[in-house]
């Protein structure tokens, strides 16, 4: 063998040749590419793609529970809101109704008097244009005339200053005259109407009838 050969196989021993696995140089070269894929880069970047609509969906989730809480306030603002104003509205219109309580209360011994002069035909003149002038006033302010003869009798509103005895033109306790007229305003009796009454016939009063009579 020429020196020639021997000198292109390398000397004995070269570590660049003895102890070299088999395929050693492909993976050296493969491991230098940058263009190859490096372990799990595949499921790192399905990762990448998924978690942006996981975190778009739960801001989303996020923003509607908000949404929820922010309405359930309002509404439970505007019921307060409205309960408050029912609340107001109702005592301005009960201070009211005191206010013209105590004013007209007064009045009322008046307004008997005009009664009184009406009945005995002397409502005349100038007298009697004051007088339905005041009636008009007062009516105005809420205060309301009742009580009339031929009204059933009723405890909550009449007071029976005295018993005629039994009318057979009637079927129940009955207002057959009216000493003074009552007044309410609202439902807020002011006076009751002072009455005398008649009581049915016992012989056609029906039960009921005839025991509020014996009560009376």
């Amino acid at each position: 063998m020429t020196d020639e050969h021997r000198h292109d196989e390398g000397p004995p021993g070269d570590p660049a040749r003895e102890g070299a696995p088999e395929g050693a140089d492909e993976a050296t070269e493969r491991s230098e590419d940058p263009a190859a894929p490096a372990a799990g880069e595949a499921s790192d970047s399905e990762a990448v793609e998924t978690d942006p609509l996981q975190a778009a969906h739960d801001e989303v989730e996020t923003l509607k529970m908000e949404l929820g809480e922010r309405t359930s306030d309002l509404q439970r603002l505007q019921a307060e809101f409205l309960n408050y104003k029912r609340r107001v509205d109702r005592d301005r219109e009960l201070v009211k109704q005191n206010a013209a309580y105590v004013v007209l209360s007064p009045v009322i011994e008046v307004l008997d008097t005009i009664d009184r002069a009406r009945e005995h035909a002397e409502l005349e003149g100038g007298f009697k244009a004051v007088a339905e002038q005041l009636e008009r006033v007062v009516a105005n302010q809420g205060l309301e005339k009742f009580g009339v003869a031929g009204d059933p009798f009723d405890p909550a509103l009449h007071e029976a200053l005295s018993h005629l005895g039994e009318d057979p033109d009637v079927d129940v306790v009955t207002c057959k005259i009216v000493a003074k007229a009552g007044y309410r305003m609202g439902d807020r009796v002011v006076r009751a109407a002072q009455v005398l009454v008649v009581d049915p016939a016992a012989d056609a009063a029906p039960a009921d009838s005839a025991g509020d009579a014996s009560e009376g």
